[in-house]
């Protein structure tokens, strides 16, 4: 069986059903005793597919992302040698005024961002000439649901509405569009093969679509739609030992995508409320050492001192039995349920206590990304280094839970850069540690002060740093 005629049998397959469905049902006898198909059911058919196709297609987009990575074929005893790539992905246009919803993987570590939008038709000799490409600007970013969202400078453009209320149900018809192996505007079709199936995907644990809908390579950022041409969820990822579609594609839901869209567009990020618990997944060999009510489901491990989970009297070995109403069974339920619940309201938590059932409120506060953790701890007036376009904060123990923990318990952290210094490109990020200027320990914002403020201008200067871990030296000139 050859790789193009798998979609060709998925398509008959389909089309079997609607005829069986339109009264061309075989009957117990031979097939040749059976009805004729009506041709007014397979050109209601083609027509209905084609409508399809038409009210969809001009809102997906193609996402092309250049950047510096290592080679795909790299062997990992070589030597590490970036080179500059491109990626093709796929996105939806969800606003007219040019807002693109996207995978996160997509767009991940791109230097630049652009997006092609399709030509006006799909006729036979139609090329790149008919499209338009348009620079493309990260509004935002979710890691952890694999979101992305951009924005492209132009207005009145199609778009596909993200209708949360829209649920899928098992064995619903459902397309897939997007730039599979970079071939623009492609349509698959296929079912839903479940509703909510978890999986860990690119970013946590979630519940995702299933469908055997073929997507490849180059699918991620694109729409899933139903018969009706709604945004059912944006395709994620695919299963597969070949690298192509072997059936088994996942959809973040739509109910996520525009939880995620919404709090990107408004504030650049996702605003979810910090419980201050750590779960894990309950195992049989768990609850029997522990003697726990329940053989599967989700178990809380850690309560944070000072948190919310505390506070509300969560305790550590509590099995969780629903949030906010709805029941968790795993761990993908449980992220599901945390990121969709809205912010300022009470998180209700149902929870096994040996055999004690508990229903506890509580009052969880906003989750600080580190990057505002950071700013928070830092002061304008102290905190400047000019010479540099840094906001930084001495590291003491008042930083403890905002970084990771160090190899070398002194330093300047980098809270922001300013826009003191826009011309000089340091290479400092947020989060980076200070160590040294010039092979002069720095173990405080005086020390780098003074270090930096002897570098004359020309002067070359080597910042020795910590990122992650490891220390690496970042070099520039002196302006």
């Amino acid at each position: 069986m050859t790789r193009s005629s798998i979609p060709l049998l998925r398509s008959w397959t389909a089309l079997g059903l609607l005829l069986w469905a339109g009264g061309a049902r075989p009957d117990s006898g031979s097939m040749a005793a059976s009805p004729e198909p009506s041709p007014e059911v397979i050109h209601e058919l083609d027509r209905a597919m084609a409508r399809l196709a038409a009210k969809v297609s001009p809102a997906v987009v193609q996402v092309q992302a250049t950047g510096y990575h290592p080679p795909a074929a790299a062997s990992p005893c070589e030597p590490l040698i970036v080179a500059r790539q491109r990626s093709i992905g796929s996105g939806v246009i969800v606003d007219p005024g040019g807002y693109i919803v996207t995978n996160h993987h997509v767009v991940h570590g791109a230097q630049r961002v652009q997006v092609l939008l399709p030509g006006s038709t799909d006729a036979p000799g139609d090329d790149d000439s008919a499209r338009r490409l348009f620079e493309a600007t990260v509004v935002g970013s979710e890691p952890d649901l694999d979101l992305a969202v951009l924005k492209i400078d132009a207005r009145g453009l199609p778009a596909l509405a993200l209708d949360s209320a829209r649920a899928v149900h098992k064995g619903e018809l459902v397309f897939a569009i997007g730039s599979p192996e970079g071939l623009a505007s492609s349509i698959t079709m296929g079912i839903v093969s479940s509703a909510a199936r978890s999986v860990e995907g690119p970013g946590k644990a979630m519940n995702f679509i299933q469908t055997d809908a073929p997507i490849n390579p180059g699918n991620s950022g694109g729409p899933l739609v139903n018969a009706s041409g709604v945004l059912v969820g944006i395709n994620a990822f695919i299963v597969s030992l070949s690298g192509g579609s072997q059936g088994l594609g996942f959809a973040i839901p739509s109910p996520m995508v525009r939880l995620a869209f919404d709090g990107i567009r408004k504030h650049g990020r996702l605003q979810v409320v910090e419980v201050g618990a750590v779960s894990q997944s309950i195992t049989p060999i768990l609850a029997a050492a522990l003697g726990l009510p329940r053989n599967y489901g989700v178990i809380v491990s850690d309560v944070a001192l000072g948190g919310a989970a505390r506070a509300a009297g969560v305790e550590p070995g509590d099995v969780i039995v629903s949030l906010d109403g709805k029941p968790i069974d795993n761990m993908a339920d449980l992220t599901s349920a945390h990121y969709l619940h809205p912010l300022g309201e009470p998180v209700l938590l149902v929870l096994l206590r040996g055999d004690r059932r508990l229903s506890l409120k509580i009052a969880a506060p906003e989750m600080s990304p580190p990057a505002e953790q950071l700013l928070d701890l830092a002061s304008p007036e102290a905190g400047m280094v000019r010479r540099l376009g840094i906001l930084g904060v001495d590291v003491t123990a008042k930083l403890h839970g905002v970084i990771p923990p160090l190899r070398v318990g002194s330093g300047v952290v980098v809270a922001a850069r300013t826009l003191d210094a826009t011309r000089l490109d340091t290479g400092l990020l947020p989060g980076d540690v200070i160590h040294a200027v010039n092979r002069t320990g720095v173990d405080s914002l005086a020390g780098l002060r003074q270090a930096i403020g002897a570098v004359k201008a020309g002067d070359p200067v080597a910042i020795q740093i910590e990122r992650q871990g490891k220390f690496m030296y970042l070099s520039f000139e002196m302006e």
